[in-house]
């Protein structure tokens, strides 16, 4: 990813979303969530609402950390657990102050 002040990011509060449904598709096996927004719809696979997850508890549930990271990664089928795809998003091996100093930036006053 480049620098992170230079890339466009689009904030939405939840009056912003008109709707979410989780569905498994005919034919399919995995979860995906749409999100409805005001102006587009996205879908998410299964296997990025659960690192979405991950994230939230891992912050939310824990007394003092307050910044994850997780990185596309690409696992050999001897790391992988069995029915996971080779591409996932996994823990980064950086430290929480240096995710906090990169992307506190989003949050300044100039970009809310």
């Amino acid at each position: 990813m480049n620098n992170v002040s230079d890339i466009n990011v689009k904030f939405y509060k939840n009056e912003d979303v008109v709707k979410i449904v989780g569905i498994i598709p005919r034919e399919h096996q995995h979860l995906r969530l749409l999100i409805f927004f005001k102006d587009q719809v996205i879908v998410l696979h299964e296997a990025t609402v659960a690192a979405i997850v991950r994230a939230y508890v891992n912050i939310v549930s824990h007394p003092t950390r307050r910044a994850v990271e997780l990185i596309q990664t690409r696992l050999g089928k001897d790391v992988r657990k069995l029915g996971y795809a080779e591409v996932q998003l996994v823990d980064s091996l950086r430290s929480e102050d240096e995710i906090l100093s990169e992307y506190n930036v989003i949050f300044s006053s100039t970009r809310k």
